[in-house]
Formats: structure tokens, C-alpha cells, sequence
């Protein structure tokens, strides 16, 4: 078997299984990085490899067309996975299904291998991590971080990187909030996308599963695999996932305005917040700062009189006759519901309305919200100090998004100056996950390129008008051109407004001095129509080898040093799509 790389996505295990590699193979390089990490609180039931050989059997010879196959996966142990135990962080709940929950069955029928139940805030009741009567599962990037809950082990099994994806849940930001701790993506789809038939509620009327992955083009490939519509449940929603599609250049985008943003005296996650802006606006957005008082009462009604109840309803058995059983905090937080009464319920209905009809003007005035995913960060002993008001404060940004109907995804962006993690989440109206994943794609600092490109294919740097949404774009995507990443050049290029057209075109040329970084994308072509394109591509064009901002270094289109008399230098602009919302209107 060819060396896997760590962490592992979805394309490298395909490329891997492609060339020729065995599933017991991968599974054996998984659980020695398991055993490597070493850490205790990750897993609450894992599997061996006797447990799994029937399964592996079952898969029979490599099947590209089963989109995940081969792929080990764990899952968040409040999810039923048929043959392991599923306990919801509490031994006494502790149960054995038959069969596993409707999300799962998806899974395996694309050849996915769940391989292990991974440790939860108990009942799924919190954003710390930290509420489990078993060993804390240990941040993937600092240990002193709390690692992020509810979805605590899924998340830090995603963050080491040993299995390309995991199945959290997320009612309150547990499947975000963990995302942003351990610097991976978290998605959060439309309510009732994705079935929760066989998953323990915790608010039943919102609650999702949700996904982690290393980048965005993974977390949605698993979510195309699972949005599947079940008549059994309920709650569930016919919102199907739809193939992604490239993000048009120009968005409004809704932030809090300064006014409302929320840090808990962290500056440095301030700035990391306008950065990260910075680059929605350098990727052509406009950004529209919005009164988020509404937002954050919305938020605060989440553990308060009829969400309480809910998650009352579900553990009332134990409450009144164990309580014991129950983890110290979680009974603190879901025994407030013993003083509220059904008129207290409908009442937080009724405000929500009203707050609901507050906040629809502003999520209709733009294409998607944004928000830093967590305000700020805690440790595991702030916890230990006060086990309340950090949790709380971790959903600022998370709690309103299921009361209000929406879709969210949490995406990984560059690290802030003391070296955390940085995170964006992207917010849009139910049944826009593929638009929030399209624009998500150019922003995930995780998107890179694949280790290893499938042999007949070669990545191609494009920085004018074959990008996405522009007039050339056509030749690649009508070649077999995919979309792999948006990012820019090492901080040495010039980029230049050619003469002729239409359409209007750039040239990027190598600079001696008085460079900068220039936005661009990365797109894999099929080898065999390289030679199409290249005859598609006037003169002073060409192709060369472009470094990344990065490091790395892709082919890409330059521009003859002769060619750029008579131009205009647009360097300064950053960018071709910059240019062109500034500058000239593209033909």
C-alpha cells in the first residue's frame, strides 16, 4: 500500500484504493494512529478488526461508483450504530441496537465502515466537551483548549486527521462550535436534511446530525450521501443536497456591526474576525453590518423555558428516579426545567415569533450571514472555575441558527497571531447548504490541493477570466475542469490589464520588485485535454510554474514579460475579480 498521508481526506483514500491498496490495510494504518494519539477520551466503544472483517468482506472488490467505499468513519455516541453500544455519555441509559439509524444505513450502503462511538457532552447538553463521566477527549491542537462539545470525540478524531470524516449532532453549535476548537469544517444542515431516526434527542424539534471533515468538498460529498429523505421520521424534510456549483464573485454578506460584536475582551479573535472579512471582501463580497441584538435574544432563549422542557422530556425517567446517574452540570442545567410550567413553554413560542419576524428582514437584505464561530476561547481549567458561563458564551454565534430555521457551516481559516485556530462560519436560510458549501470552497484554509491528483489529471492555476463565474471559465469546465481551491501567489507577482479582448483578460507575470500576492484558483484538468486548452489560449499567455502563497507550486497560466507593454499594472488590486468590481465590467 502506497503511504497514507496524515491527516487523510476522501481523496486520498480513493486515490489509494485506486492504485491498488487494501482496506485491511488502510484499517490497520488507522488504528496504529489511534493507538499512537494515544487518547484516552476520544472513544467510547472501538471496534477491532475482527469486528469489522465481515464488513470489509461485504465490500467486495474495489467499486468506484460507491462513492465512499472503503472509508472508516466514527460517530458521535448519542447516533445508533447496529452492534455497538450506544450510551449518550450515560452508563445508565446504555442500550444495544439492532439496526442502525437511517443516516448510518446511508453510509454503509456507499461502503463506508463506521469503526468506533466517539465520548459527547452527556445527552448532548453542551459546547465544552468537558461534561462526560468518562476521560475528556483531549483538544487535536492544544490540550489546555477545552476540545469543544457536544461532539467532543468526533471532532478531535477529525482534528488528528486518522478517519477523513465523523457524525456529530448539532442543536445548539455542537457540531460548529467543536469544529472551530480543533481547526477543521463543520457542517450544519438544513433541519430535517439529514433523518434523525435512530439518534437520542436532545431538543428532538431541533436537532441534526452534522459533519465534520478536513475540508468542505468532503464534509459535502458525506452530506450528498445521507441528505436522503426518511417518511419515518417526523421531523424530516425533502431538501436534497444538489450537485455543488461555482459561487457567483459578488455576494452580500451580513455581519454583526461593531456595535454588537461580541469577544469577551478577546482582541486578538476580534482581529482574526476582521481579517477573515478582509477576505470575503477580496473575494468580491459586500460586506453589510447588521444590529445583532435580535440574533443573540434568539440565542438566549435556547436553554430557557420550552427548549429546557425538551430536553427535560427526554431524561425525565432518570431525573426523578436516578438522578444521580446524571452528570453534575447536565442535571443543573436540564433540572431548571422542574420550575417551568406549559404556559411558560408557549410564551418562549410566542417570543420567538416575535423575534423571528425581527430577524427575517436582515437574513432576506443579504446572500448569507456571517459570524466568527466562537467569541473567544476557554480552557479545560476556566472550566473547572465556572463549568457555565464559558459554555454560553461559546454559542453566542450558534445558538439562534436552529430556532430560526437556518443553515450553517463552520470552515477553518488561517491561525490567529498566537497560533489558535482560526474559524468562519457562513449562515443562509434553510435548503442553501450547497450555496454556504459553494462560497465556502473559496475561504477553507483546509481546501487544498490533494496530496495526490489521480494520474490522469494535472491541477491548473487560473487567475483571470477562467475562473469561476467568468466569461473563459467554460473551456475548463467543458473539457472535464474541477474545481479544487481558491487561494493566491507567494507575494511576487504582478498582475497586469491586457490589451484587446473581448473578454477582457490579465497577464501574471514573475516580479523582480513590487510584487504581491495574487488571488487566483486551482482547477484539475484532464492530461488529455491540456493540448485543447493550450489552443483555446492566445499569445502572450502560457503556461508555467506559479508558487503558492503557501509554498507549494502548481502550473498555471503566466504572462510573457513582452506582453505586458501597453498594459495597465493592476497589482495593487490584488486580484483579477477585485479589478474587474472595481475597474472595467467583465464581457
Amino acid at each position: 500500500m502506497r503511504l497514507l498521508p496524515s491527516p487523510i481526506t476522501l481523496t486520498d483514500l480513493q486515490a489509494a484504493y485506486a492504485t491498488g491498496a487494501s482496506v485491511f490495510d488502510v484499517l490497520q494504518h488507522v488504528f496504529a494512529r489511534i493507538a499512537e494519539i494515544n487518547d484516552p477520551g476520544i472513544f467510547l466503544h472501538l471496534a477491532d478488526m475482527p469486528d469489522l472483517e465481515s464488513h470489509i468482506t461485504a465490500l467486495g472488490q474495489y467499486d468506484a461508483a460507491r462513492p465512499l467505499w472503503g472509508v472508516p468513519f466514527v460517530v458521535k455516541d448519542n447516533i445508533d450504530v447496529a452492534g455497538m453500544p450506544t450510551t449518550a455519555a450515560c452508563p445508565a441509559w446504555t442500550y444495544m441496537p439492532d439496526r442502525d439509524a437511517f443516516a448510518i444505513a446511508q453510509l454503509r450502503a456507499a461502503g463506508a465502515i463506521p469503526i468506533g462511538k466517539t465520548n459527547l457532552d452527556q445527552f448532548a447538553t453542551g459546547l465544552v466537551g468537558t461534561r462526560t463521566p468518562w476521560p475528556v477527549p483531549r483538544n487535536a491542537l492544544d490540550a489546555d483548549i477545552v476540545p469543544g462539545g457536544s461532539s467532543s470525540g468526533s471532532a478531535v478524531a477529525v482534528g488528528h486527521g486518522f478517519v477523513p470524516f465523523a457524525l456529530g449532532t448539532d442543536t445548539a453549535g455542537s457540531g460548529r462550535v467543536p469544529a472551530a476548537l480543533n481547526g477543521i469544517v463543520g457542517l450544519k444542515p438544513s433541519l430535517g436534511m439529514i433523518s434523525a431516526s435512530g439518534v437520542v434527542p436532545a431538543c428532538r424539534t431541533l436537532d441534526t446530525i452534522s459533519i465534520f471533515a478536513r475540508n468542505v468538498p468532503d464534509a459535502y460529498a458525506v452530506l450528498r450521501v445521507i441528505a436522503e429523505y426518511d417518511p419515518a421520521d417526523p421531523y424530516a424534510r425533502d431538501i436534497p443536497a444538489e450537485a455543488l456549483r461555482p459561487a457567483p464573485p459578488v455576494i452580500r454578506v451580513g455581519v454583526p456591526d461593531h456595535a454588537t460584536r461580541k469577544f469577551f475582551g478577546d482582541t486578538l479573535q476580534a482581529a482574526t474576525f476582521e481579517r477573515d472579512l478582509d477576505a470575503l471582501r477580496q473575494r468580491g463580497a459586500q460586506i453589510v453590518e447588521l444590529d445583532f441584538t435580535p440574533f443573540y435574544d434568539v440565542a438566549n432563549m435556547l436553554y430557557e423555558g420550552a427548549w429546557v422542557a425538551e430536553r427535560h422530556s427526554v431524561i425525565e425517567d432518570l431525573l426523578s428516579k436516578t438522578p444521580d446517574t446524571i452528570h453534575p452540570v447536565t442535571r443543573t442545567v436540564i433540572g431548571k426545567a422542574d420550575g417551568l410550567s406549559a404556559t411558560d413553554a408557549f410564551r418562549g413560542l410566542y417570543r420567538l415569533a416575535e423575534l423571528h419576524r425581527i430577524c427575517a428582514p436582515m437574513i432576506a437584505s443579504v446572500d448569507m450571514l456571517s459570524v466568527p464561530t466562537i467569541p473567544t476561547f476557554y480552557t479545560c481549567a476556566d472550566l473547572e472555575t465556572d463549568p457555565i458561563g464559558p459554555n454560553s458564551n461559546l454559542g453566542t454565534y450558534t445558538n439562534f441558527v436552529n430556532l430560526l430555521d437556518l443553515c450553517a457551516l463552520a470552515i477553518p481559516t488561517a491561525p490567529r497571531a498566537d497560533g489558535r485556530p482560526g474559524s468562519l462560519t457562513l449562515i443562509a436560510p434553510k435548503g442553501m447548504d450547497g450555496k454556504l458549501a459553494a462560497e465556502a470552497i473559496f475561504l477553507d484554509g483546509q481546501s487544498i490541493l490533494p496530496s495526490t491528483l489521480p494520474n490522469d489529471e494535472i491541477a491548473i492555476a487560473v487567475c483571470g477570466a477562467h475562473m469561476s463565474g467568468l466569461p473563459l471559465n467554460h473551456q475548463l469546465t467543458g473539457l472535464g475542469g474541477r474545481f479544487l481551491k481558491a487561494t493566491a501567489t507567494a507575494p511576487y507577482y504582478s498582475l497586469h490589464a491586457l490589451a484587446g479582448g473581448p473578454p477582457a483578460r490579465p497577464g501574471l507575470v514573475r516580479a523582480e520588485t513590487g510584487g504581491a500576492s495574487i488571488a487566483l484558483e486551482v482547477w484539475s484538468l484532464p492530461k488529455a485535454a491540456l493540448g485543447q486548452l493550450m489552443c483555446q489560449i492566445p499569445a502572450p499567455l502560457g503556461l508555467g510554474s506559479i508558487e503558492l502563497a503557501d509554498g507549494a507550486r502548481v502550473t498555471g497560466f503566466l504572462c510573457e514579460a513582452a506582453g505586458t507593454i501597453g498594459s495597465l499594472d493592476i497589482t495593487a488590486a490584488g486580484g483579477w475579480r477585485q479589478y474587474l468590481s472595481h475597474g472595467v465590467a467583465a464581457q
